[in-house]
């Protein structure tokens, strides 16, 4: 089974970038060379990771990234996108390790040596423990300690960088993380999200400042994930209740960022909801920004069922899904990125996350992921016809390279295009690299 760049479709054009994409904690391992982290803490917790396993280990990339980073070549990606450890960077006393920056100029240095273009985000959910102990990012100081790490960074990286993200879904790292608790660092609480998101948001302003002033020439923006809420029926209560929805996990992140100000659903919240906003916060949020990251995954029926929140939908019973219980719903991409498009005035968009965990065996030496390979035909087509219909799209990621550490999943669901035996660290391509990696050598013909 093969993927194709159609004729016209910005997939065929090699100045569209398509690349692969992880995250620090994720395959990392190399717990010993770094400070600890929420998750480190989390994976602690009796219950709270599926399979128990933790990410002290993962891929053992922190070993084996030189043949990772071969493995990426062998690809013939445009780019590879990943995030720095800030627990690596930046120790508990404030001083810098000098050998967490020398393992990524490291690998800044070989992707340069392979013609890869960097695309580095700066935070992907790993807080040091130490600042949790603080109260994290409900606490304000922690979007300084931020812009402080991220000095630390540019001025280490220099121009090895070709675009940086200063967050990765910070719908993830507040809501699931500070009001319903299923990710680190495990708080629940209503009263928490919204003064976490502030503050992460707040951050993203802080280190946009100063991936201004370090590094002015590279392109800098944000990774937000989004998910097209429809309503169940034709009622206008179940109209309202996705408008409510898409206010709460969609544009409570973005019209910040765009426009300088929260969803007017603010005032209706509770005062004890609310976040403190401090003079001059909304002008540091809503900086220009060089690109916006949109990663999706799936789509979400909503109906207003009488409770004090929009009731999202169990996907249908006859629609085809991932392992992960998501429907594959390649049409709420163009629907996003349409919809995005014609509510604000945008910068460049990238999609840098798109992809599913599909069930893989390795049998006989291979996997034959034919689902992940139609998920990602049906997904490009879906970014073409949004280009087609003049959104500004300039690159494409898949989530992930590597099988990895799911986080509150553990080892149980596999994302990668490339199997991880996690015994013996063998990296095996799955049908779906294969397919990526032809398609992509077509291109460059």
């Amino acid at each position: 089974m093969d993927i194709t760049a159609k004729p016209g479709s910005p997939f065929a054009d090699p100045s569209f970038t398509i690349g692969v994409a992880t995250s620090s904690f994720q395959i990392e391992g190399g717990a010993d060379g770094r400070e600890p982290c929420i998750w480190d803490t989390f994976c602690e917790q009796p219950g709270k990771i599926a399979d128990g396993s933790h990410g002290l280990h993962a891929c053992d990339h922190i070993n084996l990234w030189k043949d990772d980073i071969a493995l990426i070549a062998s690809l013939n990606v445009d780019a590879y996108r990943f995030s720095i450890s800030w627990p690596r960077i930046i120790r508990a006393d404030g001083s810098v390790n000098q050998d967490g920056l020398s393992f990524y100029i490291g690998i800044l240095d070989t992707l340069a040596q392979h013609n890869i273009k960097a695309y580095v985000t700066l935070y992907h959910w790993d807080l040091p423990q130490y600042l949790e102990d603080k109260g994290g990012w409900l606490n304000r100081e922690t979007a300084y300690a931020f812009a402080d790490y991220v000095d630390v960074v540019t001025k280490a990286f220099g121009d090895k960088v070709y675009s940086y993200a200063t967050l990765n879904e910070p719908f993830c790292s507040a809501y699931l993380g500070y009001e319903v608790g299923v990710h680190a660092p495990g708080k629940v609480g209503k009263e928490y999200g919204k003064k976490a998101v502030h503050h992460l948001l707040l951050a993203h302003g802080l280190g946009m400042k100063v991936l201004r002033k370090n590094v002015p020439e590279t392109e800098s923006g944000i990774v937000l994930n989004f998910t097209p809420f429809y309503p169940a029926s034709d009622s206008d209560k179940d109209k309202t209740a996705t408008k409510l929805a898409h206010d709460h996990f969609n544009d409570w992140y973005i019209r910040p960022i765009i426009e300088g100000e929260y969803p007017g659903l603010l005032d209706t919240l509770p005062p004890e909801h609310c976040p403190l906003i401090e003079d001059g916060d909304m002008e540091t949020i809503s900086q220009p920004i060089d690109f916006l990251g949109v990663n999706y995954y799936t789509r979400a029926k909503v109906q207003d069922d009488g409770g004090e929140d929009p009731k999202q939908l169990d996907p249908p019973e006859e629609c085809e899904k991932t392992a992960m219980g998501w429907e594959v719903y390649p049409q709420g991409l163009t629907d996003l990125l349409l919809q995005l498009h014609n509510d604000y005035r945008l910068p460049p968009l990238l999609i840098t996350e798109n992809g599913l965990a599909s069930d893989d065996h390795l049998i006989d030496g291979a996997v034959n992921d034919e689902q992940r390979i139609r998920y990602l035909q049906t997904h490009m087509d879906a970014v073409t016809e949004a280009v087609n219909q003049g959104v500004n799209i300039t690159g494409y990621f898949v989530w992930s390279l590597l099988d990895n550490f799911e986080w509150a999943l553990g080892y149980e669901k596999r994302f990668g295009i490339v199997y991880v035996d996690y015994e013996t660290q063998k990296r095996t391509l799955k049908a779906s690299a294969l397919a990526l990696r032809d398609m992509l050598a077509n291109r460059k013909k």
